[in-house]
C-alpha cells in the first residue's frame, strides 16, 4: 500500500479486493529505523474497515513489541519485525503468536542470513528486502537471487515450513525467477500502482 494514491485509499483497496491478489501489504516507517514516515494506527483501521483481503504488517520501526496489540486490533494476519531492531527476536516471535497472529522476520539486504538461525523453527514467514528499506519504487538488488537460494536450503535442512517472501523492486520482470529461486509470497507496490491496469498487472504477476 505504500505505492497506493493517498488520497484515494478507500478505491484502491476495493481494487485490491477485487483482484487476484492474496494479501495487502502495510509498510510502517517511523523515520528512525528508516529514513522516512509512512502512515500510522489511525490511517491503517481505515484501510483494515476497507480490506477484504487478510492484512501483511511489516513494521520498520523501532521497539516493534510496543506495538503488537495494535497491529492484532486492526485484525492483521501476519506481523512481521525487522530482525536489526530486535535484540530479543525469540520473545517478541512468542509475543506475536500469543496475539493470534502469524509472526515474520525481515532482513535489511546487508543483514547475513546466520543471524537468524536459531528462530527458522518458530517463524511463519521470513522477509528478504530486495531494496532498502525506507522508500517505494527502488531497483531490484539482484543479489537477492542468491540469498533466497541459501534461505530455501537452510529452511529445507531446519526441516521448517516458514514461507519465504520478497520485498523491493518486484515485478513481473523478475517474478519468475524469484519463485524458481524459492521465494512463496511477492511483495509488488509500484510495479501495480503504477500500471495502466492494475487489475492485469496483478494477473500478470500471479500468471
Amino acid at each position: 500500500m505504500l505505492a497506493a494514491d493517498f488520497g484515494h485509499l478507500e478505491r484502491d483497496i476495493k481494487m485490491l479486493n477485487d483482484s487476484a491478489c492474496d494479501w495487502i501489504h502495510l509498510d510502517v516507517m517511523d523515520g528512525v529505523f528508516v529514513p522516512n514516515i509512512s502512515f500510522g494506527f489511525p490511517v491503517m483501521q481505515a484501510m483494515a474497515k476497507a480490506a477484504r483481503k487478510p492484512l501483511d504488517v511489516h513494521l520498520m520501526i523501532e521497539h516493534p513489541e510496543k506495538f503488537i496489540p495494535e497491529v492484532k486490533a486492526l485484525g492483521a494476519h501476519l506481523m512481521s519485525v525487522h530482525q536489526e531492531a530486535c535484540p530479543h527476536l525469540h520473545r517478541i516471535i512468542e509475543q506475536i503468536k500469543s496475539a493470534g497472529m502469524k509472526a515474520g522476520i525481515v532482513l535489511n539486504p546487508a543483514t547475513p542470513l546466520y543471524t537468524i538461525e536459531e528462530v527458522l523453527n518458530q517463524v511463519d514467514l521470513i522477509l528478504l528486502m530486495s531494496v532498502n528499506p525506507g522508500f517505494g519504487g527502488q531497483k531490484f538488488i539482484p543479489q537477492t537471487l542468491g540469498k533466497i537460494q541459501r534461505l530455501r536450503k537452510m529452511l529445507d535442512d531446519a526441516r521448517s515450513d516458514a514461507l519465504i517472501e520478497i520485498d523491493g523492486g518486484v515485478s513481473r520482470t523478475n517474478a519468475a525467477q524469484l519463485f524458481e529461486a524459492g521465494a512463496d509470497v511477492l511483495v509488488a507496490g509500484s510495479a501495480i500502482f503504477n500500471a495502466p491496469d492494475p487489475i492485469a498487472e496483478i494477473n500478470a504477476l500471479k500468471a
